[in-house]
């Protein structure tokens, strides 16, 4: 027991504190764009059998500088970004990839239900059980892997996700990409009204106003220096911006700035350069039964598709 002026008094249970994981665990410069709070291994069984699994928590904050929303329901993206940010906490805190190792998003899809991003009157904690499939790598070298997620708020699953991504080390990243730039060579163009996707700021948009006679085709917006987009220097677009001008886009093309984004199928081809013009088109369905939205979304340079998505949303 703790000695204090020279008398003994009971020991009192301290709670549990809740602080977020490193930052450098989750490939982000600044600790407020942290969201993921701990992991524990729940693995089961032995040997082949034994599965790579763990409980990782997170919370999404009531308010943030650019996933902030109006209205009863949070921003889609936070839970985007918390799968994304498992996907590099696991490779460093549980297999044990040096830090400087880059990672390159291949796929990644999600399924939500709304009651999941019912915002409250508190930070909303929740619950990611990830089970991490397919590593990948040789002689005991990590070089990726496919991890699913079911993710839970007061003990009801509400979504379920699903990523990969490839690694490497930085000599056979230099060797791939050579001495690429990580700033944008040009101005941003003007940037399409942020009403028309769901922001209040012209800096969070990524798409720039339409070409005159043009339908539901963007130029992105490549701003190296928004700090959350471009958290930290890199030498190409970073998958969740990509995921983001996807959102907007299936805001822009239906026109319902308001709809939630409920669900996510993506594919990844080739790194989003630059130095070289990205085109978003998107092509909204007509709506189902239940009123949901389909748009499938193309990323394309040179003529060469970067990246495609198939979004749902809920008006």
């Amino acid at each position: 027991m703790p000695y204090v002026a020279g008398r003994t008094v009971p020991h009192i249970r301290e709670p549990k504190l809740t602080t977020t994981v490193p930052r450098e665990y989750v490939h982000r410069a600044a600790v407020s764009e942290v969201l993921l709070t701990g992991w524990t291994a729940t693995a089961e069984g032995e040997g082949a059998k034994r599965e790579h699994a763990f409980t990782v928590t997170a919370q999404w904050p009531r308010s943030h500088a650019l996933f902030a929303r109006e209205g009863v329901h949070q921003d889609p993206m936070l839970l985007m970004e918390s799968v994304r940010q498992i996907g590099s906490l696991l490779a460093h805190a549980e297999f044990a990839v040096p830090f400087g190792h880059q990672f390159l998003l291949t796929d990644f899809s999600v399924t939500a239900e709304p009651d999941l991003l019912l915002a409250g009157p508190t930070p909303t904690e929740i619950e990611l059980r990830t089970v991490c499939r397919e590593l990948g790598g040789k002689a005991g070298r990590f070089a990726g892997m496919r991890y699913d997620v079911t993710v839970l708020r007061d003990g009801r699953a509400l979504a379920d996700a699903s990523a990969a991504y490839r690694c490497m080390s930085p000599h056979v990243f230099r060797r791939l990409r050579g001495d690429r730039p990580t700033l944008a060579p040009r101005a941003t163009s003007p940037a399409l009204a942020p009403v028309a996707v769901g922001h209040s700021s012209p800096r969070h948009v990524v798409l720039a106003e339409p070409e005159e006679g043009s339908r539901n085709r963007w130029e992105l917006r490549v701003d190296t220096a928004h700090p959350t987009y471009f958290d930290h220097p890199v030498d190409h677009v970073p998958g969740m911006v990509l995921l983001e001008a996807a959102r907007q886009a299936a805001h822009a093309s239906t026109g319902l700035p308001d709809a939630l984004v409920l669900g996510v199928r993506s594919e990844f081809a080739r790194y989003a350069e630059l130095d070289t013009p990205c085109w978003i088109e998107a092509h909204p369905a007509p709506a189902g039964p239940d009123g949901d939205v389909r748009v499938r979304v193309t990323g394309s340079q040179s003529q060469e598709t970067v990246f495609t998505a198939e979004l749902t949303v809920r008006p």
